[in-house]
């Protein structure tokens, strides 16, 4: 009898654990708004505190197939208006995957307030955070200072170095990790176009900042040690000592007219009608732009080198139209305009950023009740837009796991292209990370060859997605 009272106990226990969520978040809703004729989308909000966090992380970690995330949930409650309640990441939650409502909640900036998820690690007045006038004025002072034209031509000009010098680093060593490799290029990188630093003179732990504060983007925000998002926190701190010290040099050098023409001087020296940015400004922006800028290059860098191993057609194509690009003096670049004429080159870049999903995920907060096609997303809750499944999606992309640059022959159907984002949200950073990869693709198509040494080998999807050998290569010159 003891037996059957502790399983029966067991089976209660279980039961209240698995409602416990949907009461307190669900039911008590509906109390509360009784008077209401819309309905919550369907949906379960998981376990007590944890929410759905497991399922979650069984999809991404352990099987290794997060579509099926929203698959599992497709074949449960149908597709509806292309959402459905969870929780996750330490708060109730809206999961939307169709591009009709993804529209409505990116264009809708007065209903769904930035997250991503916390402003603590993005900074308070980074653009990512910021929203209506301020937003504008600080986009307009970012993208004055990076997508001009001229501007573009100069950054052109200043990563081919640096570009071709880890090539030949590379193929000196013979054998290289591909993920850890164009990590320290596009810091190289980054540090030359942010900074004015030449590789080897910035602060030797930046780079292990950056990737523990990109480590804690969209870990559960646990501010306790030994948890990603507390480490990320203390990077932060150190990130924001380093650049608040190198602004203090920059406003030394500027008193001495001593000219510079790197990104942290382009935000200092810029002004409009409100005047030129704070300081709070300046370093909170460069950190965002920094980890952006750091995740997106680098991360697409190795997609392309795994891609164009696994699919040699794509690479003859690649190396037959930019081999016809190839400057007649080893100290000529090509420029911002070769790479605009670069057809083929640039079908691959948005083939490759499609197909390396940087951004599975991002996040808003509900500013107030919004009603959709009948469905009710309550005030304070978080909308999670998922939009790596836009681009795995076969009714979006026709065989999407195919590395097919073809595809972009045509455009893509409207909505379905998220990598940067829409609307005023939109990447300001997106030209820059465009060109990047071009100009990484010219140099590596026409002078190199590599082959993987693991072909097969797992895909990891935590934090990012990369392949769980780190994309080792045997790489020489052609």
């Amino acid at each position: 009898m003891d037996a059957i009272y502790l399983g029966l106990f067991g089976v209660v226990i279980g039961f209240v654990l698995w409602w416990w969520n949907e009461y307190w978040y669900v039911i008590s809703l509906k109390f509360k708004c009784f008077k209401s004729s819309t309905k919550l989308p369907p949906g379960h909000m998981g376990l007590p505190f944890i929410g759905e966090m497991i399922s979650f992380l069984w999809y991404f970690k352990i099987v290794r197939r997060p579509d099926d995330f929203i698959n599992a949930k497709r074949r449960k409650y149908g597709d509806g208006a292309g959402m459905f309640k969870t929780h996750l990441f330490g708060a109730p939650s809206i999961i939307v995957y169709t591009p009709p409502i993804n529209k409505f909640v990116l264009f809708s900036e007065d209903k769904f307030k930035p997250e991503w998820p916390t402003f603590e690690l993005t900074g308070r007045t980074s653009l990512s955070s910021v929203q209506g006038k301020a937003h504008t004025r600080l986009r307009n002072v970012v993208t004055n200072t990076i997508n001009r034209p001229e501007a573009l031509n100069r950054i052109a000009a200043l990563v081919q170095p640096h570009i071709l010098a880890a090539l030949r680093s590379w193929a000196r060593m013979g054998k290289i990790k591909a993920k850890f490799e164009t990590q320290k290029m596009t810091f190289d990188i980054i540090g030359k176009l942010f900074m004015s630093k030449e590789p080897g003179l910035l602060p030797y732990s930046l780079d292990k900042l950056c990737e523990g504060l990109l480590q804690g983007v969209r870990a559960f925000p646990i501010n306790i040690r030994g948890f990603a998002y507390h480490h990320a926190l203390h990077c932060r701190r150190k990130l924001e000592d380093i650049f608040y010290m190198e602004l203090d040099k920059r406003k030394l050098k500027n008193e001495n007219k001593v000219e510079t023409i790197d990104l942290m001087d382009g935000l200092m020296q810029i002004e409009d009608d409100n005047g030129k940015l704070s300081d709070n400004e300046i370093v909170d922006n460069i950190i965002s732009l920094v980890i952006g800028g750091y995740a997106t290059t680098s991360l697409v860098s190795m997609w392309a080198i795994y891609l164009l191993a696994k699919y040699p057609i794509v690479l003859k194509k690649l190396r037959e139209e930019n081999t016809t690009f190839t400057k007649e003096s080893p100290g000529d670049y090509i420029t911002a305009k070769d790479v605009s004429n670069l057809k083929y080159t640039n079908k691959v870049v948005e083939e490759v950023i499609r197909m390396a999903n940087v951004a599975s995920f991002v996040f808003r907060k509900v500013v107030n009740e919004v009603d959709y096609k009948g469905y009710k997303i309550p005030k304070g809750w978080k909308v999670i837009l998922f939009l790596r499944y836009f681009h795995t999606n076969p009714k979006n992309f026709k065989d999407p796991m195919h590395f097919d640059p073809d595809r972009w022959n045509e455009p893509a159907k409207p909505g379905t292209y998220q990598v940067f984002g829409a609307g005023q949200r939109l990447c300001p950073g997106n030209m820059l990370a465009r060109l990047q990869l071009a100009l990484f693709l010219h140099h590596l198509s026409i002078g190199y060859k590599w082959e993987l040494t693991n072909p097969n080998a797992d895909i990891i999807y935590l934090s990012h997605p990369a392949p769980i050998d780190g994309v080792e290569v045997k790489f020489g010159k052609l």
